[in-house]
């Protein structure tokens, strides 16, 4: 990567990714840094291969250190990782005094344990309170305000919650020293199970994440999509997709992933003509879609795992179909605006040659290969991360450029702890969130509105609980909004409609993740657009065109969960996915406004309408749906060139 192409991708992540706004300049605070960044990585490493402690301490370690982490690194305010060249005063006490009333819970576990019983101490209570305030502050720094102002509401609610008018949502109201207790030290709170699946499993996949970025598996998923699609009509389009497919199995970031890939796929889509919102949108909408490609779905599936109470390869396999609807919607609208603009494929000569790429580079894949039939022949999640970790520092030793000395070792074990402390942050504070459900019994509050909204009827209560998701998207991060929605929402739709439990947080957590592509608040479209020096709100709209199927699919895994592998057939899976395939086509190129030829209005609803019919997992109605598209098909093939009445049609 060039130099200046480089400093863009700093400055988009800066300016869109809260991540990535840490102090790069702390002076001698760097070897406090690194090594509780390495202890906390080699504690995950050891209690992955010897055993976790209980899951109150485990948890207490995993967020404890990585509070301290976040208030050396991260400055209280955005702009000022620029501006300081070492950690403040301030932020040192805080750094300590969280790590500090974190660890309390491990120096006095059985005190705290019999405390349940015979009642908190005043220090129990001050610790309590000071925990939770911490984890805020930390959870903003790290993540941004929106989660923190939901939790802080969730808080008040509790409290207060007597002083509010009408039955639906007024309780009886919590002291505060009770509900700080109850959040701090009990199951249901920020200890609760995200926290616990974050330490359990979560921090190994991030870590495998950073190993394999640091064996250039990267760049060689990028040359291996390039060398597959870059022939192809719109090939560059098309590469940006697959290679941000492939990153997706080992990342979890929207922006992120936007910004990594983007760098190479996005001048390369504007060199081969696409416009920049275009390309923009392009990588944002499949970046984003990294975080519903198993195995790893933006860490969330792990969460998903323990909500629902099945094999993580359950959860792997419900994901598989409506993913590769996702990737093919995407792909294939990029190739209907390729055929619409006239774009071709790359010469042969300036592509990589896919038999000597696969054989010099082919095995950087193994580790994911490792991790999946791992996981397959039924070993443990957190087991199968460790494998791959493994077999990935293995193989980076086979040549000089990827092979890690001791610095290079220290520094990505380091790197772990880093990119896990927003997720740690994140869901402790999302904890809080879910803990205030279970105290107040919101839960079932919500339930309550969504049926008198509703009218009882499916339909409505689908699109309201996805207006709901999508909202909460815009402000909290993958993993944050699919414990909140798993938590309030997911609930619902099983007890009160009957919806199969996997299609119901599939559903839920589809529609958390693509407040990433939709706006007004899309910030992976955003980075795009950064790179692409274009329209933020036109990327972010051309982003949801080809992201359609992900307003599309859930509703259909809601309504017939075959494609999330419920009561599953394998003469009704082969006809569902080609079906859906198909509809994609038709669905796509309503949405693009090319099919054969450019499309007048009246064809592009009918080709929609054909698609979402064959989407549908219906023989009858997809044969109908299959009609309508090989009418249009007929009646374009009929029409010649209409380029002198482009007028008369949208595009």
């Amino acid at each position: 990567m060039a130099k200046n192409e480089k400093t863009t991708s700093e400055e988009v992540l800066e300016k869109y990714d809260r991540e990535s706004t840490y102090r790069k300049k702390i002076g001698k605070w760097a070897w406090v840094v690194t090594f509780f960044g390495v202890a906390l990585t080699v504690f995950h490493l050891y209690t992955a291969y010897f055993g976790t402690l209980p899951s109150q301490q485990q948890g207490a370690v995993h967020l404890g250190t990585a509070l301290g982490l976040i208030f050396l690194l991260f400055p209280a305010k955005k702009g000022l990782q620029k501006k300081q060249t070492t950690v403040p005063w301030y932020d040192v006490i805080l750094a300590f005094t969280a790590m500090y009333v974190t660890y309390h819970k491990i120096i006095f576990f059985d005190s705290i344990l019999q405390s349940r019983i015979s009642g908190y101490s005043t220090i129990d209570v001050i610790f309590s309170v000071l925990g939770i305030l911490l984890l805020l502050e930390a959870t903003r720094r790290t993540v941004g305000l929106p989660i923190v102002i939901v939790a802080s509401v969730a808080i008040l609610y509790t409290i207060f919650g007597s002083y509010i008018p009408g039955q639906i949502l007024s309780h009886p109201g919590f002291s505060a020293n009770r509900l700080a207790t109850n959040l701090w030290y009990q199951e249901s709170g920020v200890f609760g199970t995200p926290v616990q699946i974050s330490a359990k499993f979560i921090f190994l996949f991030l870590f495998f994440g950073v190993i394999l970025v640091h064996t250039k598996i990267g760049r060689f998923f990028n040359d291996l999509a390039l060398a597959l699609t870059g022939r192809f009509t719109g090939g560059t389009a098309k590469t940006a997709v697959v290679a941000s497919a492939m990153q997706g199995m080992v990342s979890g970031s929207s922006v992120g992933n936007t910004v990594a890939s983007g760098s190479f796929t996005i001048p390369m889509m504007k060199r081969s003509g696409f416009k920049p919102e275009f390309a923009a949108a392009t990588e944002a909408s499949a970046s984003t879609g990294g975080q519903i490609m198993p195995p790893i779905m933006g860490a969330a599936a792990f969460i998903m795992m323990e909500y629902l109470g099945v094999s993580f390869g359950t959860i792997m396999l419900a994901a598989v179909i409506p993913a590769m609807l996702y990737f093919s919607g995407i792909f294939i609208g990029t190739h209907f605006e390729a055929k619409k603009m006239g774009i071709v494929g790359l010469p042969k000569a300036d592509l990589p040659n896919l038999k000597r790429l696969i054989f010099k580079d082919g095995y950087m894949i193994f580790p994911i290969f490792i991790i999946i039939g791992t996981i397959m022949i039924g070993f443990t999640p957190q087991r199968a991360a460790l494998m791959g970790i493994i077999t990935a520092f293995v193989l980076s030793l086979l040549r000089k450029d990827t092979r890690m000395g001791f610095r290079k070792i220290i520094y990505v074990l380091e790197q772990g702890a880093r990119v896990a402390l927003p997720v740690i942050a994140a869901v402790g504070t999302a904890g809080i969130i879910a803990g205030v459900v279970s105290i107040t019994g919101l839960g079932s509050k919500f339930a309550a509105g969504v049926i008198a909204l509703s009218g009882g009827i499916l339909i409505f209560a689908l699109f309201f609980t996805m207006i709901a998701c999508i909202i909460l998207g815009m402000g909290l991060p993958t993993t944050a909004n699919y414990v909140v929605t798993a938590t309030i929402a997911a609930p619902v739709l099983i007890n009160e409609f009957g919806v199969a439990p996997i299609a119901a947080h599939m559903f839920v957590f589809y529609f958390g993740i693509v407040a990433d592509i939709t706006p007004p608040v899309c910030l992976a479209a955003y980075a795009g657009a950064g790179i692409a020096r274009a329209n933020p709100f036109r990327a972010g709209v051309s982003a949801v065109k080809l992201a359609i199927a992900a307003f599309i699919v859930p509703y259909i895994l809601v309504y017939n969960p075959i494609l999330v592998m419920v009561d599953v057939t394998a003469a009704g899976i082969i006809i569902a996915v080609i079906t859906a395939l198909i509809g994609m086509s038709a669905v796509s190129s309503s949405t693009v406004g090319f099919f054969v030829r450019n499309a007048y209005a009246w064809e592009r609803l009918i080709l929609f309408a054909a698609g979402i019919m064959l989407i549908i997992p219906n023989i009858i109605i997809s044969i109908i749906g299959l009609m309508l598209m090989l009418g249009i098909w007929f009646i374009q093939r009929q029409r010649k060139d209409d380029s002198r009445q482009m007028g008369l049609r949208t595009s």
